[in-house]
């Protein structure tokens, strides 16, 4: 890899116009020296292509592939077949970057050549304020199993090292549409080494346009889908049905099953090596509150407590939910009231702990006119 390798950005676009000119600006103004921003308009009906061609014509480094809807994964796959860099960024039009965050990344991967891709921290943006990430203990433990769980990076985080990954490996599957990153980062995370930097270096911007809020009941069928895949062919299950059962539909019949997956899990787990057992132990926690956040978003504090009483888990939670959700079996309103109270507290902490956004945003502020 030379000293300051190209680096190309890819950033899928659709109808992105509020956001996009702030996505862009914030990776034109990098302080890594080699860039090339390819930006993938996918069919937009607004006026962020309008925008894109603004850009390309104010800075050299920009290139649009515009054509009609296609979707993300097409998107993806258009941009890394036509990519020049050694090391290739993903970014998305509705979030923006921290002006170090090429320049730390393509120093990790100067620092361990053999990596093959690496993720990052993020702050989001919530309401017009800034919270701070944190890194969450779980990734002192093994990549390649936690990614059997969860997707370990923040997509837009995360950079691909071309000279490590194999061509035909570096690939998005439509099959897993909404969780096509957690496909990847499982598939990758087998063959290649992975590495998070304990670093917030981008802001992830939370909105109703999201495609995370637009499609998360898509996002988590596909979700528990790839788990039981990967648990199944980890010999931990014989049939991952149960999982796909509860990402369809979340019923008292299909919480019952999935508690059972649950423990069924965890008694497998309980006899493996201690050289691995931890992370699978992590990875199967982090399933239970994959789950636990499924049933507790159908706003039916009876689901939720069954799930909880099934598997034991009551301890797992906050002692907020577990007051709220205590009288949940028998009486739904009042854990209603509770759940809407805890709410209510959570966002004015989440208020008074961040930090404004003006400040950081300020730098990217481009009219869209």
């Amino acid at each position: 890899m030379t000293a300051t390798p190209l680096m190309s950005v890819l950033l899928p676009v659709y109808n992105a116009e509020p956001y996009v000119a702030a996505a862009m600006q914030s990776i034109l103004r990098q302080d890594h020296g080699r860039i090339e921003l390819i930006a993938i308009d996918d069919g937009s009906t607004d006026r962020s292509l309008e925008i894109l061609e603004r850009c390309r014509r104010d800075d050299s480094r920009v290139s649009i592939i515009s054509r009609e809807n296609r979707g993300l994964v097409a998107s993806l796959n258009e941009g890394l077949a036509v990519a020049r860099g050694e090391l290739v960024a993903r970014m998305d039009a509705d979030d923006f970057a921290y002006p170090w965050r090429l320049s730390r990344q393509a120093a990790l991967f100067a620092a361990r050549p053999e990596l093959g891709f690496c993720g990052a921290l993020v702050d989001t943006l919530l309401h017009g304020r800034i919270a701070r990430g944190r890194l969450d203990p779980v990734f002192r433990l093994g990549l390649p199993v936690l990614s059997k769980f969860f997707t370990i990076f923040m997509h837009p985080t995360v950079v691909y090292n071309r000279e490590v990954i194999g061509e035909a490996d570096l690939r998005y599957d439509g099959f897993y549409r909404h969780a096509e990153d957690f496909d990847l980062f499982r598939r990758l995370a087998e063959r290649y080494p992975a590495a998070l930097i304990p670093e917030s270096l981008l802001v992830y911007r939370i909105h109703p346009g999201s495609v995370t809020s637009l499609h998360s009941k898509e996002m988590r069928r596909t979700h528990l889908r790839i788990v039981g895949e990967n648990l199944e062919s980890e010999g931990l299950t014989e049939d991952g049905a149960n999982l796909r059962a509860i990402g369809e539909t979340v019923t008292f019949d299909t919480v019952t099953r999935a508690a059972a997956f649950i423990h069924a899990l965890e008694e497998r787990i309980a006899a493996l090596p201690d050289t691995t057992r931890p992370s699978f132990e992590a990875g199967a926690l982090n399933l239970f509150y994959f789950l636990y956040q499924l049933v507790n978003d159908e706003e039916r504090p009876a689901l939720a407590h069954e799930l909880l009483t099934l598997t034991g888990k009551w301890n797992a939670i906050r002692r907020r939910e577990k007051y709220a959700l205590s009288p949940g079996a028998l009486a739904p309103w009042l854990s209603q009231a509770s759940m809407w109270a805890g709410k209510r507290a959570d966002w004015v902490a989440y208020r008074f702990k961040s930090a404004p956004a003006a400040s950081v945003l300020a730098p990217y502020r481009v009219e869209a006119a």
